[in-house]
C-alpha cells in the first residue's frame, strides 16, 4: 500500500457546513474518485440491468460486468472496470491537479497545450484499469485523445482547439479542481473552466465544464446547500444547459430516495440530451454543438445531489445506479456532496485507494497548498488593481 494512502481521521471526518478548505478539497477529490470507481464497472447499462445484473441495487464496490472474462469481454475490453478501479475520469482530475501544482496560478487553455498534454504523452502511471503501468494517453477516451491530436500534433490555438471534438462531458468530468482553487466564487471558477475547457471541448460541452467548476466552488461556501449549489449553477448556465439543469431539478425535489427517482430524473433529462434511449448506440444527432441541448451527466448528478439533500452515500449510489454514464455521474456527485462537506465513508475511500493503486489524498493536500498560494496572490492582485483605481480618482483610499 502507498504510504500515506490510509485517510487520517482529520482527512475523513468532515464537518458538514463547517468544513475547513482542506477538508472540502479532500471531500470534493476524494469524493469524486470514489464515484467513479463505484460507477465504473456499470457504466452503459440502464438501472433495469444493473438491477438484473447484480440481484439488487448497488451499495459499495461490485466486480466487473463479465466477471473473470474483463479482459475480453466487449464492449469495455480490455478495462477492468470494477473492484474499486478509477477510471479516465479520475486519472484527467489528478492530472489537472498536477498542472495546477506546476503553474501554481489560476489555468487556461494555454495551460492546457503546455502542461497537461506533455504529461499525457510523456508520463508512464499506473493505471488502475489496465493493471499496468502505461501512459495516461493509452487508456484516456478518444474525447481525451482529441487534445493530443490538435494540440501536439495540430497546433491549433489553445482557445480553439475543442472545436470540433465530439460534445460529451470529457471536460466537465475532471473540472472539480478548477472550481476548488476558486472556492466560494463560482463566476470565477465558471470563467476559468470555460477557458481551460476550450482546448478540449466546444458547446454545450464546454459550458457543462463552467457550470460543474461553478457548481463545486458554491458548494465550497459556508453554509452552503444543495439548493444553494444549484442557485448558484442556475445563475450562470446558459441555454440548453440551464434548462435542462432547471428542469431536471425541480423533478428532484419532489423525491426524497433515489430508487423512486431513477426514472422521473431520465425522463426530465431525455429532451435536452442527443444520445438517445440506447446509451451503446447513439442517435444520429449525438454529441453535435447545439443552443438547445445538455449532456446528461451534469444535470441528473446535480438531481441526485437534490434527491440525497446533500448526502454523500446516497448522492453517489444514485448516481451509479441510474446507469448509462454513471461513472461520470458519480464523478460529478461525488465531487459537490463532498465539497459540502459530507463525509466520503472511510470504507469505500480506503478500498479505491488500495485497488487503484493510488494515494487519494495527496492531490487534495497539494491543490490545497496550490489554492492558499493562488488566493494570496489574487488578494495582492487586487489591492494593486484597487491602488490604481483609487490614484485614477475612483473611489477608496490611495495608500
Amino acid at each position: 500500500m502507498i504510504r500515506g494512502m490510509t485517510p487520517t481521521g482529520e482527512e475523513t471526518r468532515g464537518g458538514g457546513r463547517d468544513a475547513r478548505l482542506d477538508e472540502r478539497i479532500a471531500g470534493a477529490l476524494v469524493g469524486a474518485a470514489v464515484g467513479d470507481a463505484l460507477g465504473g464497472p456499470v457504466e452503459g447499462y440502464s438501472p433495469d440491468q444493473i438491477l438484473q445484473r447484480h440481484g439488487g441495487r448497488i451499495h459499495g464496490v461490485v466486480g466487473p460486468w463479465h466477471g473473470e472474462d474483463w479482459r475480453t469481454a466487449r464492449p469495455v475490453a480490455p478495462y477492468h472496470k470494477g473492484d474499486g478501479h478509477v477510471t479516465d475520469d479520475t486519472l484527467m482530475t489528478h492530472a489537472l491537479v498536477r498542472v495546477y501544482a506546476r503553474v501554481r496560478d489560476h489555468l487556461d487553455a494555454y495551460a492546457v497545450a503546455d502542461h497537461l498534454v506533455p504529461d499525457l504523452m510523456t508520463n508512464p502511471r499506473w493505471i488502475p484499469e489496465l493493471e499496468a503501468e502505461a501512459l495516461p494517453l493509452h487508456r484516456v477516451f478518444l474525447a481525451e485523445k482529441w487534445l493530443v491530436a490538435r494540440l501536439h500534433y495540430g497546433h491549433v490555438d489553445p482557445r480553439e482547439a475543442g472545436v470540433g471534438n465530439i460534445v460529451n462531458c470529457g471536460a466537465a468530468m475532471y473540472m472539480a479542481p478548477v472550481g476548488l482553487v476558486n472556492a466560494a466564487d463560482p463566476a470565477a471558477a465558471y470563467a476559468e473552466a470555460l477557458d481551460v475547457a476550450g482546448a478540449h471541448q466546444s458547446s454545450y460541452g464546454r459550458e457543462a465544464a463552467g457550470v460543474l467548476a461553478a457548481g463545486v466552488a458554491a458548494a465550497c461556501t459556508p453554509g452552503a446547500t444543495p439548493d444553494s449549489v444549484v442557485t448558484a449553477c442556475l445563475s450562470l448556465a446558459k441555454d440548453g444547459t440551464r434548462a435542462a439543469i432547471e428542469t431536471v431539478c425541480e423533478v428532484a425535489a419532489r423525491h426524497t430516495d433515489f430508487e423512486s427517482a431513477l426514472g422521473p430524473l431520465r425522463a426530465a433529462v431525455a429532451p435536452y440530451d442527443t444520445v438517445g434511449p440506447d446509451y451503446r448506440s447513439p442517435s444520429l444527432g449525438a454529441r453535435r454543438p447545439s443552443r438547445l441541448h445538455a449532456i446528461e451527466e451534469l444535470p441528473v448528478a446535480l438531481g441526485m445531489l437534490t434527491v440525497a439533500r446533500g448526502d454523500f452515500r446516497q448522492a453517489v449510489l444514485g448516481a451509479v445506479n441510474y446507469g448509462r454514464d454513471c461513472d461520470s455521474i458519480a464523478t460529478m456527485a461525488g465531487a459537490l456532496a463532498g465539497a459540502l462537506g459530507s463525509p466520503v465513508p472511510e470504507d469505500w475511500a480506503k478500498t479505491v485507494a488500495e485497488a487503484s493503486r493510488l494515494d487519494l489524498w495527496e492531490p487534495a493536500r497539494t491543490l490545497t497548498a496550490v489554492t492558499r498560494e493562488i488566493f494570496d496572490r489574487d488578494v495582492r492582485r487586487r489591492r494593486a488593481h484597487e491602488r490604481a483605481f483609487a490614484r485614477m480618482g475612483g473611489p477608496g483610499c490611495s495608500d
